[in-house]
């Protein structure tokens, strides 16, 4: 086992639970069609990972949804609007976030490796220390639970691709350098975050948001249709920088001992 590594950052949803990151996906959806814009799959999961008022300022600024918010309401939307729309998201998510915190496949058995190995565990997360307040004893009660996890609540709302997080998870877990830590997530917003904080910074396919895919879907996908959906996700961190992509989290004790 290669030493130099003291700690993985994680995020959550998407990556460590909620197969699929469905929790947010479902509560975007809800809040625009509140405003009577119903947004796609594709415009919800392209900012996923950020900040969640950062997420619906990028969605409003996508051009079908910005031509849609014209022509409903009469106008160009304001920031006053992206405030709106993401505080009726917030309410909507706060509403069903405890039934996604299930760990996903490999979760459990993985973080036994690591702290088998003396490898500390830290997160990061799209969530508001809200969110997480429900996720995080949801989580533990099922076998998850990282050393420790930062909101964007923590470092004044600058969060992905900001590194922020990142380092306040490196110096609660007193990790003596950037390089003896790596993050995973399962977004390009997770790669850029680690990218950021000058580690390496790995994807993961299955469950992900960038896949999109719930896991009875995944598991029904024919042996092509699997391999063509993975390497484009593939190819999407791999596009965004990420210094290497994991098919799950099985993967990742062979990926540290061949460090």
């Amino acid at each position: 086992m290669n030493n130099k590594i003291e700690a993985v950052i994680f995020d959550w949803a998407g990556t460590t639970v909620d197969y699929g990151c469905f929790a947010p996906v479902q509560a975007f959806i809800s809040a625009f069609e509140e405003y009577g814009i119903t947004p796609s799959f594709d415009e919800v999961r392209e900012p996923m990972g950020m900040l969640k008022k950062d997420h619906i300022r990028a969605m409003m600024n996508m051009d079908r949804i910005r031509c849609e918010w014209k022509r409903i309401h009469g106008r160009d939307f304001t920031e006053a609007d992206v405030e709106e729309v993401y505080q009726t998201s917030e309410k909507s998510i706060l509403k069903i976030v405890h039934k996604f915190a299930d760990p996903k496949p490999f979760v459990i058995d993985t973080v036994g490796y690591l702290r088998d190995h003396g490898i500390k565990i830290g997160s990061t997360t799209g969530y508001t220390d809200e969110m997480m307040d429900i996720v995080v004893p949801e989580a533990a009660g099922k076998g998850y639970s990282p050393d420790c996890w930062f909101s964007p609540n923590s470092v004044r709302n600058f969060g992905r691709p900001y590194p922020y997080m990142i380092f306040e998870n490196l110096k609660a877990l007193q990790v003596s350098s950037v390089s003896a830590a790596i993050k995973i997530g399962d977004t390009v917003a997770n790669i850029k975050e680690g990218l950021a904080a000058g580690m390496l910074s790995l994807g993961v396919i299955e469950g992900s948001s960038v896949l999109g895919l719930t896991e009875a879907e995944y598991a029904a996908l024919s042996p092509d249709e699997r391999s063509i959906l993975c390497d484009k996700a593939r190819n999407k961190f791999l596009k965004a920088g990420a210094s290497a992509v994991l098919n799950n989290l099985s993967e990742l004790p062979r990926y540290l001992e061949e460090l």
